[in-house]
């Protein structure tokens, strides 16, 4: 890319929670900017207050934090060049559209939503590129006067040039749009509010942005912000490099939408998935560090990127993928970190109040579940077992333990537990192995498993004996002599 002092932009109109494909263009700009030293800017496009509003605004910049993502200059940051909410900076393209209209690059239009419909009815019979046909574009005084007179509040467009628009994008390579597909666009609403062309050209120039990575669907303004720019007076090699990212495919090929509740980064919050294991595999879609990893550090991340190894073909999202990343990131944590992170789902399925004796077993019972588990959502059902006030036996595996194959497996471990006078995970094994393996001659399978059901009321636990260990030898007595009195 350019030999410029880089500085990028994120910049989403957060009319909902962050989604994959939000994430992912933050991230490209993030690790971007790190690479080559260069300012992560990131800017809150909030001038559709219909839709925008301060919970999405706040939750936008509470899930940057959460993955890492931080900026350098943007809200609750500062910076040089603020502010950093587009509903704070109206003055300013209002400034820009009048300039706009003082030098004819802009005109007022009063063509009615009727009136522009018909056009474009009539543009799609005759099979010709719909838009707007120029109507207003030379009004005379009288005809604006008229206008005026029957109350018709007029928006500003654009005027586009005839010929064409030629950028070089560094992911597509150059790119042209023919200008009669690109007609005069408005600039600024009938009640004055700025329409995104105007607002995101005119802010990326002011901010001093140099590169814009952002994704595909946006590729087709270009030509309108190259045409704000040109009225601006600014200069060609002042302008943004554009890097126009791929589309994240779903896995049935149709593009992933904000509207599918499962793409916002919220959800994957909620169910477990730790923030470097989304970044890492969101930087996999459309990108490759040039070898067949699947597992790289934020750092390595920074190390690595750069757009020319962005591909041009669309990426395609796969949920087993993003698992088994985050599994291995869970089974790299240590045990600190893992329980940091487990805690809350922990205390969120009431499964511990957060004492000082709850967190500590809980961090004995940690290094049990974390080869086990692929999402941190799945460790209160594994860790229960340990804090259930009143201890029952799942109902879908009582039957398990009621016949008298396994009655009389539960009794010949009572027995042995009983005696026991050393209480840990190894003599718990050695003792019922040799009573119920060797001396009983019964499978492990057969004999673990009924003793699992009633020592944790499941057939789905952590390893067994350990589990044993840290629950105690009072209460597995107990629970065997309730599983034997059922």
């Amino acid at each position: 890319m350019s030999a410029k002092k880089v500085k990028v932009r994120f910049a989403p109109s957060p009319t909902g929670d962050l989604h994959v494909g939000n994430i992912r263009t933050a991230l490209f700009d993030w690790a971007y900017a790190r690479h080559t030293g260069g300012t992560f800017l990131f800017r809150i496009e909030d001038t559709d207050t219909t839709r925008v509003t301060d919970e999405y605004i706040n939750a936008a910049i509470d899930t940057l934090k959460w993955l890492g993502l931080q900026w350098d200059e943007g809200p609750e940051v500062g910076g040089p060049n603020g502010p950093y909410l587009q509903s704070q900076r109206l003055d300013i393209y209002a400034q820009w559209a009048q300039k706009f209209l003082d030098q004819k690059d802009a005109y007022y239009c009063y063509c009615s939503p009727d009136e522009l419909e018909a056009v474009r009815e009539e543009q799609r019979k005759a099979n010709v590129a719909p838009g707007y046909n120029g109507h207003c574009r030379e009004l005379t005084a009288d005809q604006i006067a008229a206008f005026k007179a029957q109350g018709r509040e007029g928006v500003v467009r654009m005027r586009m040039p005839e010929g064409s628009t030629t950028f070089v994008d560094e992911i597509r390579g150059e790119v042209t749009f023919d200008h009669k597909f690109v007609p005069d666009f408005v600039l600024v609403r009938a009640d004055g509010s700025p329409l995104y062309t105007l607002a995101v050209a005119v802010d990326d120039i002011l901010m001093g942005v140099t590169h814009v990575l952002r994704g595909e669907d946006l590729l087709s303004s270009t030509p309108r912000q190259i045409r704000v720019y040109q009225a601006m007076g600014v200069a060609l090699e002042d302008y943004p490099v554009f890097a126009h990212l791929p589309f994240v495919m779903g896995q049935d090929n149709a593009k992933l939408s904000k509207r599918n509740g499962e793409v916002s980064i919220a959800w994957y919050r909620e169910q477990g998935y730790l923030p470097e294991a989304i970044c890492n595999y969101l930087a996999l879609l459309g990108w490759s560090p040039g070898d067949d990893r699947e597992n790289i550090s934020m750092k390595e991340l920074t190390e690595l990127f750069t757009v020319e190894k962005v591909h041009s073909s669309p990426a395609r999202f796969d949920m087993k993928k993003l698992e088994a990343i985050n599994g291995d990131k869970i089974r790299a944590l240590s045990v600190e970190d893992f329980a940091q992170w487990t805690i809350p789902f922990l205390k969120k399925a009431a499964i511990i109040e957060g004492t000082d004796a709850e967190i500590a077993l809980v961090k004995q019972a940690l290094p049990l579940i974390q080869e086990r588990i692929v999402k941190l959502d799945e460790a209160p059902q594994l860790l229960k077992l340990l804090f259930v006030k009143e201890f029952a036996i799942d109902s879908e595996v009582v039957s398990k333990v009621n016949d008298e194959g396994a009655k009389s497996i539960l009794k010949r471990a009572q027995s042995e537990l009983e005696e026991l006078s050393t209480w840990n995970h190894e003599s718990i094994e050695a003792a019922l192995r040799a009573s119920l393996i060797e001396e009983m001659g019964l499978k492990p399978r057969i004999a673990f498993t009924a003793l699992r059901i009633a020592t944790t009321g499941s057939t789905i636990s952590p390893p067994l004996f350990e589990s044993m260990e840290l629950l105690g030898k009072q209460a597995c007595l107990a629970r065997i002599s309730l599983a034997l009195s059922l």
